[in-house]
This record gives structure tokens, sequence and C-alpha cells, in this order.
């Protein structure tokens, strides 16, 4: 397992980043304090994606913040990206970790506690747990599962595998991001409440704080 910082996992989608740059948003964001960012875009080109993702895996090696693709296992391996976050319906984790190798950082998606019971953890790193609240950045189909959902699915996945990183996902921002770290969350994964701030990299610092305090006071 490649260890990985999830403290403040920062989503970056050209569709949720209010008409900014995406490569100065995520710059924007890593000076900020986010510890991972992950490249999300449904919508583009391929060849135009892989250049995207060079683009920002260059302004985030003076930060040493690791650059995830999420989905596209393709876009991760031409444009040497750190690795991918995939979800139920996307390449199976197993079959990531066979393409992209053993140091990839590969986090998957986890909606309920069946599917924390089926997670294949030796191929995976960390696991993104959600919705955790009702989110307008993506279309999701369940209802939100709150913080007290995230800790019974997390509690499932640590049985498996007690030292596995899980990540609360949608709707979090600087109002309810302590609450998630309160349940068991190694971090927090963050859309809207970044890239739509007035001053993301400011969003990014309030949020680190206010997640190191949590941890910190839960002794993590």
């Amino acid at each position: 397992m490649t260890s990985v910082d999830l403290r403040l996992n920062a989503i970056i989608d050209p569709a949720v980043a209010g008409g900014r740059d995406i490569v100065d948003l995520a710059r924007c964001v890593a000076a900020g304090g986010a510890t991972l960012v992950q490249f999300r875009d449904k919508r583009g080109e391929t060849r135009a994606i892989v250049e995207e993702v060079r683009a920002i895996k260059a302004v985030l090696t003076p930060f040493n913040v690791p650059l995830l693709v999420n989905d596209r296992v393709d876009v991760a391996l031409a444009a040497g990206a750190d690795g991918v976050h995939v979800g139920q319906a996307d390449m199976a984790a197993i079959d990531a970790r066979r393409l992209l190798g053993a140091t990839a950082i590969i986090g998957l998606s986890i909606s309920s506690t069946a599917e924390a019971e089926a997670a294949p953890i030796e191929s995976i790193d960390y696991a993104g747990i959600g919705n955790v609240y009702a989110t307008a950045s993506k279309q999701l189909p369940n209802p939100p599962i709150g913080p007290e959902g995230f800790a019974r699915i997390a509690a499932v996945l640590r049985r498996r595998a007690p030292a596995m990183p899980a990540c609360g996902i949608a709707g979090i921002n600087a109002d309810n991001a302590g609450a998630v770290i309160a349940h068991g969350a190694d971090g927090v994964a963050v859309i809207s409440a970044l890239s739509l701030a007035p001053d993301p990299a400011a969003a990014a610092r309030i949020l680190r704080g206010i997640i190191d305090g949590m941890l910190a006071k839960r002794g993590a």
C-alpha cells in the first residue's frame, strides 16, 4: 500500500471551476494546503485532457502534492500522473493496479457497507466514502449518508484493512468538515468549497486548519 495524505483532497473539474484556469486553480489549492489533487473531466477530449494533466502535474511538483486522475486510467498512464481514483462503474481497481504498477496511488469510491465488504483492499491505497452530504457538483443516485453513515461504512472497511485511509466525499465545506473528521475520516474530498470560493487558496487554508485541528483533537 502506497502512503497517501488524504487530509485535504482537492477535486478540480473544468465544469466546476467558476471559469478559472484549471492549472492555476490546482496551483492555488496546493499553495493553500491541499495534500492531494484529483483531476476530473467527464467532457473533454482525451488528447486535451492528457495535456491538462501534464500541466497540472508540473505546477504541483514544487509543492510535493500528488496528482490523481478521476476514472481515466489511460490518461493517468499517458500523462505520468501519480495514480487514479475510480468509482464502482469505472475500470476495476485490480485492473488499474495491473496497468499502473505497484507504486501508483489508487483510490476507490465506496457508498455502502456492501461495497466496503467487496472492496479489493489489496489493490487500493485509500477509499473515498460518500456521498456524505448533498452536492450540486455531481449527480448522485443515493441520498446522503451523513457523518454517521460514513462511520458505519468505514468501520466495515477497517475491519478488513485496519490501516486503510478513508476520506469523506460530497457536499463538504468549512461548516461540516469537522463533523466528518470527528466520525473517523482521515480527510475530506472537496470540490465547490474550494473551486468556487472567491479565493481558493484562502479557502484551502481555512479547511486545512479545521481538519488539522480536529485530527489533533481526535488524537489521530
